[in-house]
């Protein structure tokens, strides 16, 4: 009887230490996202700030070529998950550089966009003056929540192998849709499909 109940007890443990785990993967990025919002809410926005020596619309130029070049890199690396998780059909299996080289990617992607987000940040804060603004100020803040979960669920042992790709895909998808509201829209003069009137 006492072996069943220890049993049941590091059954009972396993369970509390994965709902913990899946709850701090939601409510830290949350967290995260969230606090990046204040800040550009209750931010004054700098409009002469500059981005590496570069202003107004010398500066945006130049988050849009940057940002350009991070949504290359994310997808070289949405290219190298698909080939670690063996998703790349015709091609063998993944060498262990493949891996290394995945990671090393990953933190050149988090490095790259740090003074991109700082000029978006300290120049504009979080602003709402049209849609395509809107939902690029949110989808900067949903970003850094995501990077923040990827962390967390790489390093859970504890939490189901499905979530990594999902927070993998939301990452890239956030770079896209970054890219897709002010890069694009600044390398195409200031006009991208779907949102041109905003």
């Amino acid at each position: 009887m006492s072996r069943l109940n220890g049993e049941g007890s590091r059954q009972g443990d396993g369970g509390r230490r994965l709902a913990v785990g899946a709850l701090s993967a939601v409510l830290v990025p949350v967290a995260a996202g969230y606090g990046i919002y204040l800040f550009g809410t209750h931010h004054t926005p700098d409009y002469d700030n500059g981005l590496f020596g570069e202003h107004g619309t010398a500066a945006v130029g130049l988050k849009a070529r940057l940002g350009t070049a991070l949504l290359g890199l994310a997808l070289i690396q949405t290219g190298l998950a698909l080939w670690m998780y063996g998703r790349v059909p015709g091609v063998r299996s993944a060498p262990r550089s493949v891996r290394l080289g995945h990671r090393v990617l990953g933190f050149l992607v988090f490095l790259c966009s740090l003074p991109i987000a700082y000029h978006c940040l300290e120049t504009y804060g979080i602003e709402t003056t049209s849609p395509r603004v809107a939902i690029h100020s949110f989808a900067g803040c949903a970003l850094y929540g995501a990077f923040v979960a990827k962390v967390i669920v790489v390093r859970s042992r504890r939490l189901p192998g499905w979530l990594l790709p999902a927070v993998g895909a939301l990452l890239v998808l956030g770079v896209a849709l970054l890219w897709y509201t002010t890069a694009l829209w600044a390398l195409n003069g200031n006009s991208v499909p779907g949102l041109s009137s905003v």
